[in-house]
């Protein structure tokens, strides 16, 4: 049978949404309606983590990826720590803000742990005194309130939460902000070529014909929430590729920015692409030296000539020390990322006062 090109309309037209999406949604809804009501409060979605295909209806085999949420997970800290009220689209199981650092490590979390036998017994560990802060930080985002939970597991529902969580962001206008982490497979099977119980293996091989995942980008720009602000992520292998793909992503979809990362060295080192012109990402001068921007030329495409600004992040530019000054932790990339994305949220949200006063 030959594979389909579903555009995003025709996507949502024929393929079901997951049970529970409007109780997901509810939520979401309720979240954002009260943080827009303080003044000036941002509000970013985070997805994270990878998405299934089943290959059955009643699920026992699926295709799955890499992907353990790791960027979105830590990412949402650090955007709570800027301020920010966080929506947290994850995968189920993936890893999750704060309770990241002692799952799916090697810092068991019983290992922290001491019975303590009396009161003069005061020792602490080490390993004790690392999981203060972190447990400081996770209180605050539950005392304020800022921190909401919701999870997928098939690229089913990350599609049709993605499509309606945008929509409860939209009244938000400049102040919200897309932080795309999630790794999205690129080919489905779709509900009318899917197996409704567990595929047989008497006869030794299996051969699937799958359909490629709509781009839902373009529509959540240009439809879905053209005032946002818009960060995409670019994962590639091959370092050649990342700079020419992630610029035609940005002239094909039209949004702010892409973050470009190269599988072996994702977790030091990334690039920003975004447009040159000061008109479609107005900024502030920069004063930390440390980052390295470059313009480069124009890139021909179907949609036009652009031309674009790099950035790079890089951890040994900073010598491993925190931004803030804190020695006691080690630095993450993701701290360097949301540092530069709230300054250009900034001027996204300025540029757009300016725009109507």
């Amino acid at each position: 049978m030959e594979s389909r090109t579903f555009s995003t309309e025709s996507y949502f037209q024929t393929q079901r949404p997951p049970s529970g999406l409007a109780e997901r949604t509810q939520k979401m809804t309720e979240f954002v309606d009260k943080w827009r009501a303080v003044p000036n409060q941002r509000v970013v979605l985070v997805t994270s983590g990878g998405t299934t295909v089943p290959l059955e209806a009643n699920t026992v085999r699926f295709l799955d990826n890499f992907s353990a949420g790791t960027r979105g997970a830590t990412s949402a800290e650090h955007f709570l720590s800027a301020g920010y009220a966080v929506i947290f689209l994850h995968r189920l199981h993936s890893l999750r803000p704060f309770s990241r650092h002692y799952s799916h490590s090697l810092n068991p979390f019983l290992d922290l742990l001491s019975v303590v036998q009396s009161s003069s017994d005061t020792a602490v560990s080490e390993h004790a005194k690392s999981l203060l802060p972190i447990l400081q930080a996770h209180q605050k985002a539950q005392s304020e309130g800022k921190l909401l939970s919701v999870d997928f597991q098939t690229v089913n529902e990350y599609l049709w939460l993605l499509k309606s969580v945008t929509s409860v962001l939209a009244p938000l206008q400049r102040r919200g902000m897309f932080y795309l982490a999630a790794a999205v497979s690129d080919f489905f099977l779709p509900e009318d070529r899917i197996a409704e119980h567990k595929i047989q293996s008497v006869h030794g091989t299996l051969s699937l014909e799958m359909d490629q995942v709509p781009k839902v980008l373009k529509p959540l720009v240009q439809e879905w929430n053209p005032e946002g602000y818009i960060v995409s992520f670019k994962l590639e292998t091959d370092s050649t590729l990342l700079i020419p793909k992630s610029r035609a992503a940005l002239s094909r979809y039209g949004h702010q920015l892409v973050i470009g990362n190269e599988l072996h060295h994702r977790k030091q080192r990334v690039v920003f692409v975004e447009p040159a012109h000061p008109s479609s990402t107005p900024r502030k001068a920069r004063a930390d030296e440390r980052i390295r921007e470059v313009e480069t030329p124009p890139l021909m495409s179907g949609d036009g000539v652009d031309s674009f600004r790099e950035t790079w992040l890089r951890l040994e530019d900073y010598e491993g020390k925190r931004t803030d000054g804190n020695p006691e932790s080690e630095l993450e990339i993701e701290e360097l990322i949301i540092k530069e994305l709230v300054q250009r949220h900034t001027s996204w949200i300025e540029a757009g006062y300016s725009s109507t006063s």
